[in-house]
C-alpha cells in the first residue's frame, strides 16, 4: 500500500500494517486499513494493489475462475463532525465461465468510489432519518468508522463483488431458449376429448363405415310425378 499526505510526502503505514495483522486474511484477505486519528488535515493518497495471495483468495470467495489484476487509488480527506470523505476508483480484471458455451472469459472491472465514513452513533442518526424522511428528501447514507478505523481494501473487495456480471456471456453469443416439439395432444380440447364416452366414440366409428345418410324422395303434390 503507498500512502502520500496532501502534499504527496510518503506517510509511515507501520501502524496500519499492525492493525492488518491482527484480522484474520480468510475473512477479508485484501487489507488496507486507514486509522482516522493519523489522518492530516491535508489528506491522504493512498494507492493499494492486491498480490497474487489476496486475488487468489478473493476469486475463491465470489467464485471466479481467477482475478488477474485488482488495484484501487484513493484520496481520503477530513470533514467536519468527525466524518472522512472517500473518493476513488477501482479497476480490475476477472475470469469467469460464460454461461452459454462454457468458455472462459475476461471481463474488466472500472467503478468509480465516492463515499462519506461517520462515526457509528451519526450512522444510527441518519438511519432514522432515512425511516421519517419523504421520499424526495433521502439524505445520502453513511458508511460506519468501525473502531477507528477505515479498511480501504475491504472497500475496494467489495466494490469489485458487486460489480461482477452474475450470468457473463462471450461477446457476440446469444442464448436461445429450446423449443420444444409441441404435443398434439396439448391442446385446449384434449381434456374433452378424454371425457367423451366409449359408446358415442362407436357411434361415431360406425357412422363413418356407413357413409352419408341418403334422403328420401320427395312425393311431388296432388299424387303427380
Amino acid at each position: 500500500m503507498k500512502k502520500r499526505d496532501g502534499t504527496g510526502a510518503p506517510v509511515d503505514p507501520s501502524v496500519d500494517a499492525s492493525i492488518g495483522a491482527a484480522v484474520d486474511a480468510s475473512i477479508d484477505p485484501w487489507r488496507a486499513p486507514v486509522v482516522v486519528a493519523q489522518i492530516p488535515e491535508t489528506g491522504l493518497a493512498i494507492d493499494i494493489d492486491a498480490n497474487t495471495a489476496q486475488r487468489k483468495a478473493m476469486a475463491d470467495v465470489a467464485g471466479l475462475r481467477d482475478i488477474a489484476s485488482a488495484q484501487a487509488q484513493f484520496e481520503v480527506t477530513l470533514q467536519r463532525g468527525g466524518r472522512v470523505h472517500v473518493a476513488g476508483r477501482l479497476q480490475a480484471r476477472i475470469g469467469q465461465t460464460c454461461v452459454v458455451t462454457l468458455d472462459p472469459v475476461e471481463n474488466d472491472i472500472d467503478e468509480t468510489i465516492d463515499l462519506i465514513f461517520a462515526p457509528p452513533d451519526q450512522v444510527k442518526e441518519l438511519a432514522d432519518l432515512v425511516d421519517q424522511a419523504d421520499d424526495d428528501e433521502v439524505p445520502e447514507p453513511l458508511e460506519p468508522i468501525a473502531d477507528g478505523v477505515i479498511d480501504l481494501g475491504r472497500l475496494a473487495t467489495d466494490v469489485l463483488f458487486l460489480a461482477i456480471d452474475p450470468y457473463p456471456r462471450k461477446p457476440g453469443v446469444v442464448f436461445e431458449p429450446r423449443v420444444a416439439a409441441q404435443d398434439p395432444e396439448d391442446h385446449p380440447f384434449a381434456a374433452l376429448k378424454a371425457l367423451r364416452r366409449p359408446d358415442t366414440e362407436k357411434d361415431d366409428s360406425r357412422r363413418a363405415e356407413e357413409g352419408p345418410r341418403r334422403k328420401p324422395d320427395r312425393k311431388p303434390e296432388g299424387g303427380k310425378r
